[in-house]
């Protein structure tokens, strides 16, 4: 049964702790909301779940009554604890204490080596979760490199809008490319910020992406590439790509490409083209 803003008030009260902004803990207390996400991942007996950011276990009960297995990571030691505590006795629990993410660029060592050894035998790997809104961004990115095949989570809506946003959209920017070339990105539904506790001072919404890698072994340094051309998003794409390589007028010509356009209004595709012209040689 879900938890309730009461029950999970208690819960923190018991265990000498409360919400923690810097971790980005927002407490989903909506029951329906809780069950929405959990349906919206179609789970089945035997896929690995992902949990990030379990908190205090509401949507991890939902989790595992579907699920083959679910892996939770949580930071924060104290509800690490309880959830430790609360599902000691449940087949099917992991959890590993820390951050998801080892850096910027890398899951920790422990979830990217249980995404290996599931993906190895066979068994399908999903992230459900109710994101932590300070690394949402590169995680997702990060998840899907790694070969998770279909991530279902909540997240700001701003970052939900730069997921699924096009070449010329407000939100495009090197997120939107790199989510676009990994998966297939929905936006489900938006979500009010009382079904939290605390609640955000902005709205969030339900994201489902599925995994659609075009990318392979070159994902890092492509993602490299168009982080470099959005660093100065306001000039044109020949001025940038010149500080890449030599040959920038030639790649353009070759791909028939205005050297005046500037990045943001180019496609992820056009991205591509250009990353796999230059044949990865730079200055």
């Amino acid at each position: 049964m879900a938890q309730t803003k009461h029950d999970i008030q208690q819960i923190l009260t018991t265990a000498n702790t409360q919400p923690r902004h810097r971790f980005g803990q927002n407490f989903m207390i909506d029951a329906n909301f809780v069950r929405l996400i959990a349906q919206t991942a179609r789970l089945s007996a035997d896929e690995l779940v992902i949990e990030i950011g379990p908190g205090t276990g509401t949507l991890t009960e939902e989790l595992l009554a579907s699920a083959g297995r679910v892996l939770a990571v949580e930071i924060d030691r104290d509800l690490a604890g309880l959830l430790q505590e609360r599902f000691a006795k449940t087949p099917g629990f992991q959890l590993i204490v820390g951050d998801a993410l080892a850096n910027k660029h890398s899951l920790h060592p422990l979830l990217l080596e249980a995404i290996r050894v599931a993906r190895d035998g066979g068994q399908p790997v999903k992230l459900v979760a109710n994101l932590p809104y300070n690394i949402a961004s590169p995680l997702v990115i990060e998840l899907l490199r790694a070969g998770v095949e279909e991530l279902v989570f909540t997240v700001q809506k701003e970052v939900a809008q730069r997921l699924q946003a096009s070449a010329g959209d407000d939100a495009y920017g090197p997120l939107s490319v790199m989510a676009n070339m990994l998966s297939r990105v929905e936006i489900l539904r938006t979500i009010p910020p009382q079904v939290f506790w605390p609640a955000p001072k902005i709205e969030s919404a339900l994201v489902r992406m599925v995994a659609e890698d075009r990318l392979g072994e070159h994902s890092e340094s492509f993602g490299q590439f168009v982080h470099h051309l959005f660093s100065a998003r306001r000039k044109m794409v020949r001025k940038t790509l010149s500080t890449l390589v030599a040959n920038a007028d030639a790649i353009l010509v070759e791909l028939k490409l205005d050297g005046n356009v500037r990045p943001e209004n180019l496609s992820p595709e056009t991205f591509w083209l250009m990353y796999q012209a230059m044949g990865h040689q730079t200055k």
